[in-house]
């Protein structure tokens, strides 16, 4: 990029209102949330996770499916799925021996669809 373009990127005069400004500033989250939300994003920028998610959107699933659908060892997918576990991305029930595993809520799928819907338009 050359310098004339960095140059017209960067105010010239500052015009702000104060009013707006203050108005923004006292609507901000706290940092305890703003950390939390860039932790389910980073948790959400991995591709093994983003698959994890997409086949349990389909159905709930436990982890050998899971593991066979995404051609991984249950071990590595087991430390996906705690990370995820752990953000509440996704949640657990027992069935006899087996443990199954689905999305913890319709935010999460929107997350993904609404990801998904940026990365493919046209």
């Amino acid at each position: 990029m050359n310098n004339n373009m960095e140059e017209k990127e960067i105010c010239e005069v500052s015009a702000t209102d104060e009013s707006t400004l203050k108005n923004i500033k006292e609507s901000m989250y706290d940092e305890e949330t703003i950390n939390r939300l860039a932790q389910t994003f980073k948790a959400l920028a991995d591709p093994t996770r983003l698959k994890i998610i997409y086949v349990l959107s389909k159905q709930p699933l436990c982890v050998c499916d899971i593991a066979n659908l995404l051609d991984m060892t249950q071990s590595a997918i087991s430390h996906h799925l705690r990370l995820l576990r752990n953000l509440r991305l996704v949640k657990f029930k027992k069935e006899g021996k087996m443990v199954i595993y689905s999305l913890d809520d319709d935010h999460v799928l929107q997350l993904f669809k609404q990801g998904m819907d940026h990365v493919r338009h046209d």
